[in-house]
């Protein structure tokens, strides 16, 4: 073996073999696993755009082999540039490890949260769903990465010493002829793929999309949209959202759309026309007869929860209760589906409430409420207590942070703290314990997180399952344990309404109190393959429901959280609360920067629309068709869609300059 690293001609051989080796063992994988999981050859819903026909398949062949081998080779450059022993077996030996094994450890940690999530998933959104900090929602999971990481050092250890035992079996010979580091082949295999990362759009947006689901082509798109980010507005030719306009900085993908200028700014749905978008309510003192306020939000409670069975058990008998004597609407829909911006939108009544800006806390305690809080979560995670007046507006507050000594879990993430109900059930019961704090009116906030991931904490009883599915052992393949755990949480926290609508009724203040109950979103169980919330639009993770003590809340079409506040100002005042039709506007991520937008309209009718790839689908019906090339029914409601998104967010800019 030493003899043959020192001839030339074997050298050549032997690198051309393992470059060729190398990059067709990625590819053949990653290919495999990106059609498994979004149909990138075969199709599926979700993804009409799939690379199924012949020259679409030459084309993308072509573009996705020559940004794998641009990446094997730079990495070669560099392997061959910094080893000084180059005339051995080392650089080849970190090329197929470091180049292969790292690629491989991305494609399988890429694919890992693509058996849970959707590939809306970005370092952003994870921040979302920590409350607007990375470093929380890395906290979240970090018994995972705590495993993650300790294989990993486990990995290098037995790296390193396979590199020392094969240097004392096989010393490093300088004799013979260097390593080529073939520099030239980079340069132009990378200006190979800049041109057909300009030509592909124009034969094929299919071949595209398809590319930009691959790793390899990923990593080259993210270098070359840098090279041609020629107006420095964050968007090049080859971004996953072209710059159609690549030297006009004021126009570029998710660009605020004037309305009115005759110019198509964002590049979607030509020059804004405006739509009505309801403002948020003015701040609203109560005058004369104040009715109590008990509001009881239930963690990733779904829309289906209220006649659910499981082995012909209900999971909700006291929300069911509630809901015939009194109004219940289903499905109601979270406009960004994670549990930050649904709480400010419910208490602020608008899609996304300014810090300062009216809301229930700020108004009922200016209309002489006593106001307590009882939460099972932090209530600043997110700067939730800031925006909208919670803590300090509170004549009583505890929450998860400092109820943490309760907590069911030891992550120290703000967002994984979950403090059970009967925790805030004894402290209601201890700040409620005689008539006299009835005399005034109160608002009464609980949140209720039992059946936040992973939907079991030690001491849950087990009602509708008889043996709850681990954290560790959660996967698709096990859904159907995964959702008889879940429900068996949403059932405690019925169980535990139960009990605190049974004391409201004991301290005789149930008929003067106005009660609702809701969810701040929904969660996916797997049923497409998915799992959480705030990820993907559909009625699974954003649809949750509105349940009163007082009957006739009614509406004509579906509505939003941020349409709760309305409705319970107008009950407080007596007032029928009913709803107008509109539609309901959601994002994946910020009203500003979403990676997908939708709507909600009559008839269980939801809208989407990925602004990344141009994918728009009739979620109801399961069809999806690239939005630039729809008309009739389906593009009519594509450009509501637009519309809709772009008047909120114009809606949006204007109160905040108004402030």
């Amino acid at each position: 073996m030493r003899h043959f690293f020192t001839q030339s001609e074997g050298q050549r051989k032997l690198f051309a073999a393992s470059l060729a080796a190398l990059t067709l063992l990625l590819a053949g994988l990653e290919l495999a696993l990106a059609d498994r999981k979004y149909g990138l050859f075969t199709g599926g819903f979700g993804q009409s755009q799939a690379v199924d026909t012949l020259a679409e398949r030459l084309v993308f062949g072509v573009g996705y082999l020559c940004a794998l081998a641009m990446l094997v080779m730079t990495m070669w450059w560099i392997i061959v540039r910094i080893c000084r022993s180059n005339r051995s077996w080392p650089p080849l030996f970190f090329l197929v490890t470091i180049v292969g094994g790292g690629y491989l450890l991305l494609l399988a940690l890429t694919f890992k949260l693509g058996q849970y999530f959707s590939d809306t998933m970005s370092f952003a959104l994870m921040a979302n769903l920590g409350g607007g900090s990375l470093a929380d929602a890395m906290l979240f999971v970090s018994n995972e990465i705590f495993v993650g990481v300790t294989a990993l050092l486990i990995g290098l250890l037995g790296y390193v010493l396979a590199f020392r035992w094969l240097s004392r079996k096989y010393p490093v010979d300088t004799a013979g002829m260097k390593w080529p580091a073939r520099g030239r082949s980079v340069i132009a295999l990378f200006l190979a793929s800049l041109l057909l990362a300009f030509a592909v759009p124009m034969v094929s947006t299919d071949v595209r999309n398809g590319l930009n689901r691959t790793l390899a082509w990923g990593l080259f798109a993210e270098a070359a949209n840098a090279v041609t980010d020629f107006d420095r507005d964050g968007y090049g030719w080859i971004s996953s959202m072209p710059d159609r306009h690549p030297f006009d900085s004021a126009r570029y993908p998710l660009a605020l759309d004037i309305p009115g200028n005759g110019i198509d700014e964002d590049g979607y749905g030509g020059d804004l026309e405006l739509l009505p978008v309801p403002p948020q309510p003015p701040l609203t003192p109560l005058i004369g007869t104040r009715p109590n306020l008990v509001l009881i939000v239930i963690e990733s409670a779904r829309h289906d929860a209220i006649g659910k069975r499981i082995n012909g058990q209900p999971v909700a008998p006291n929300l069911e209760a509630i809901a015939r004597s009194g109004s219940f609407i289903a499905p109601v829909f979270s406009h960004v589906g994670f549990t930050t911006a649904s709480l400010k939108s419910i208490f602020g009544g608008a899609l996304q409430p300014a810090a300062g800006s009216p809301s229930l806390f700020r108004e009922l305690k200016a209309s002489g409420y006593d106001i307590a809080v009882f939460s099972g979560q932090p209530e600043d995670f997110g700067d939730i207590s800031e925006t909208v007046g919670m803590r300090e507006n509170a004549d009583f507050f505890i929450d998860g942070e400092k109820l943490k000594h309760l907590r069911a879990f030891g992550n120290g993430a703000q967002g994984s703290i979950l403090v059970d109900e009967k925790h805030l059930l004894q402290a209601f019961d201890e700040k409620y314990a005689g008539p006299d704090q009835w005399r005034r009116p109160q608002f009464l906030y609980f949140n209720f997180q039992s059946p936040h991931f992973p939907y079991f904490h030690e001491g849950l009883p087990l009602r509708l399952t008889d043996q709850p599915l681990p954290r560790a052992e959660i996967s698709p393949g096990k859904r159907d344990a995964l959702q008889r755990t879940y429900w068996n949480a949403v059932r405690y926290s019925d169980q535990q309404l139960g009990e605190l609508v049974s004391r409201l009724k004991r301290d005789g203040v149930w008929d003067n109190s106005l009660v609702v109950i809701t969810g701040d979103h929904g969660e996916d169980l797997f049923e497409d393959g998915l799992l959480g919330h705030g990820h993907n639009i559909n009625i699974r993770q954003n649809g949750t429901f509105l349940v009163t003590n007082r009957p006739g809340v009614s509406a004509e079409g579906p509505i939003g959280l941020n349409d709760y506040r309305a409705i319970m100002l107008a009950l407080l005042q007596g007032r029928k609360a009913h709803v107008a039709a509109k539609p309901v506007l959601m994002t994946i991520g910020g009203l500003d920067h979403p990676t997908q937008i939708g709507m909600a309209e009559a008839g269980s009718r939801i809208t989407s629309l990925r602004l990344d790839t141009g994918e728009a689908c009739l979620v109801e019906q399961k069809q999806c068709a690239n939005a630039r090339s729809l008309s009739g029914t389906f593009g009519d409601r594509v450009d509501r869609l637009i519309r809709t998104w772009g008047s909120a967010r114009w809606q949006n800019r204007e109160g905040a300059r108004r402030d």
